[in-house]
Parts: C-alpha cells; structure tokens; sequence
C-alpha cells in the first residue's frame, strides 16, 4: 500500500473516538498555566473560567499517556515513519475558541486527518506534510477547535548551518525586527509580553497586538554554558542567556564573544546575520 493509499483509509474514518481529559477543568492548573505565563489577569479566577489558549491542556495523554488505537495521527506517523520518515517536527498550529470554558466542566477531544502532502524537498530533507484537525467539546458543544501540522521528513546525511527557527504569523513581526537591528516587543494594549502569543493576557478575543522596539539593555537572568552535544554552526563551548529587558519581559539569546556570564551582569541586544533571510537576536557584555 503506497503512502497515499494509507492517508486516504485514514481520513475516510472521520474523526476518532471521543477522549475525555483525565481531570475536569480547575483553578489549580488555571494557577499553574497563568503563573508559568507571568499573566495576572483577574478576570480567570473572578468569573471561573479558564484561558482560552489552555483547550488542548485538558485533553493531553500526560507523562504515560499512550495515543488511541483509532488516532488518526499516530496511524499515519507509524506508516511514513516505515517507510523511512522518521524524523518529525511541528510547522504550524491554528486553534479557534467558541467560548471560555467553566470550572467543573469536562472537556473531549477528537481528531481526523485532513490530508498528507508530499513527498516535498525540505531544508530539513524530503518528507510529507501531515495535517490534522482536533475539536474539543463539552458534551455535544463545539467549543475550540485546532489545525496541526508537521513534517514527517527523512534527515539529510549531514546537518549544516545553524538550527533555523520556525516562523509564523504570530512571530514575523519579531523576525522582521531583528532583520532591521530592532528587539520588537508584541503588546496588548499597555501589556507587554514575549515570547509573543496569538491571545491578549486578558482573554478578549477581539483584541489586536500592535508591537514596540526595545532599548536593547538589560541584565542576566539566568543562564546556561553549552558544553555538549555538538550544534550545527557553533563553537563549543557557548554561552545561552533569558535576558531580563528594561522594558520587563525575559528574552534569550546567545552572548558572544564571553564562555562564562554572572547573574545581574548589564548586557545589550546584538544582531547575528545569518542569510539575507535571517537574522538571530544575541547579546553582548557590558564592559
């Protein structure tokens, strides 16, 4: 059976089996996402809702979870990765929200497949583009719904380069910003948030970011020395930072020409141009 013939017995069978989350929804986990997200907005524990971004949260398997024997993704994942696919990376995911969901309800979750394109060249290597669509219900309402896409890909023999990020529409802002030698920071209204994300901190799902330029100054955070494994473009060993901004959000980058920083040391934003199609934001010590 050719890869084209399995993706169609696949999709045919619609979507799978409901899966019910494991817990219903509750404000310790609510506490949990918001706290990890640095979002203090009230509204979530005023009113008993959730954040609409937490949808696939309620529906993830967990540390042992193990996929459906009717999952639609893991079938068409075990017959690219037999015919030799067998690396994966995600490309892009786009959800939409009906409604916030309420503390107490229970949450399902179904998936189908939607189509497998390919076989397509890839910086990557050749592979297939595998797209799937999970809807998340409560009892017969459709409450979110998400497009996922990844590339199931045969790695080329040899890696070179650096590790290219993936950029969508939530992010080209960021990236057309560092092109121009500018930190560009998302914002919702008078919040300011990085990395940038496709919902406000405060839920309202008619609002727009608009983004503002960084001064480029701050101080370490935290950091770590890259000492192994190798990493396709860098010398060993490095230096990767979370870099606290004047401005107060935490953004990382690689601190040049340094193999060791200081918690508090002040550094400054530096422009890494790797093509005419990249350019990495990185840091400099302050002398």
């Amino acid at each position: 059976m050719t890869i084209e013939e399995a993706a169609a017995r696949i999709a045919a069978r619609g979507e799978s089996k409901p899966r019910l989350a494991r817990d219903p929804v509750n404000p310790a986990m609510i506490n949990n996402w918001l706290e990890a997200l640095g979002d203090e907005n009230p509204r979530y524990a005023a009113e008993g809702v959730a954040p609409a971004a937490m949808a696939q949260v309620w529906t993830m398997g967990g540390l042992h979870g193990q996929r459906a024997d009717d999952d639609p993704l893991g079938a068409i994942l075990a017959v690219l990765d037999e015919a030799g696919y067998t690396s994966i990376v995600a490309t892009n995911s786009e959800q939409s929200y009906r409604r916030l969901l309420q503390h107490g309800e229970r949450v399902a979750s179904t998936t189908k497949l939607e189509g497998v394109v390919g076989p397509k060249r890839t910086a990557l290597g050749e592979g297939y583009f595998v797209t799937t669509t999970t809807t998340w219900y409560v009892g017969d309402e459709v409450v979110a719904d998400m497009l996922f896409r990844v590339l199931k890909f045969t790695p080329k023999p040899a890696q070179t380069g650096v590790l290219r990020p993936v950029i969508s529409k939530d992010t080209e802002f960021f990236w057309d910003g560092t092109k121009a030698g500018e930190l560009r920071i998302q914002r919702w209204g008078d919040k300011l948030r990085h990395p940038p994300g496709p919902m406000p901190p405060d839920g309202d799902l008619d609002a727009k970011p608009d983004w503002v330029v960084a001064s480029g100054r701050g101080t370490v955070y935290s950091y770590i020395v890259h000492h192994r494994p190798a990493v396709p473009g860098k010398q060993l060993p490095f230096v990767i930072a979370l870099v606290e901004l004047e401005e107060g959000v935490r953004m990382l980058g690689e601190v040049l020409e340094v193999t060791t920083v200081e918690i508090g040391q002040p550094v400054e934003a530096a422009f890494v141009k790797v093509d005419e199609e990249l350019t990495l934001p990185a840091w400099r010590v302050i002398a």
